[in-house]
């Protein structure tokens, strides 16, 4: 396992103490999987594109409004997912509580509109269901 920089605050409430962020590279013989933390935009995830095929990106999709600064959106997760090479996306950050002013939908509904030419590539939609690796 490899850690990576992303792009987030690194701490949990306004008056708390920084105490830094990553993402991480989980590596085995069979599978490559990255996961992707809490972060902003930002271009740390071209670093992990190798000739080797990474198999999964689990990537914040939600609390973005107005957290913009320290999340994603749904696109620019796929776009970092896309710079890193990920063959699927396993979206998370998103449907468990309200965290920001968007929709409890919206961050699901805006990356399943993304990805409408390559839907196979999304892992899940709902919480709660599963993923069976080939």
């Amino acid at each position: 396992m490899r850690a990576f920089e992303v792009n987030h605050w690194g701490a949990r409430m306004r008056s708390d103490t920084h105490r830094g962020f990553n993402g991480y590279l989980i590596e085995t013989p069979r599978y490559r999987v990255v996961f992707g933390g809490d972060t902003a935009m930002t271009t740390s995830f071209r670093a992990l594109r190798s000739a080797r095929r990474l198999d999964l990106a689990i990537m914040p999709i939600g609390a973005y409004n107005p957290w913009i600064r320290a999340h994603c959106t749904p696109e620019q997760a796929l776009k970092m997912a896309d710079e890193a090479g990920a063959e699927t996306i396993l979206p998370v950050h998103h449907q468990t509580f309200q965290l920001s002013s968007e929709p409890a939908y919206e961050p699901i509904e805006r990356l399943s509109s993304a990805l409408a030419s390559r839907p196979e590539r999304l892992a899940l939609r709902e919480i709660g269901q599963e993923i069976h690796p080939g």
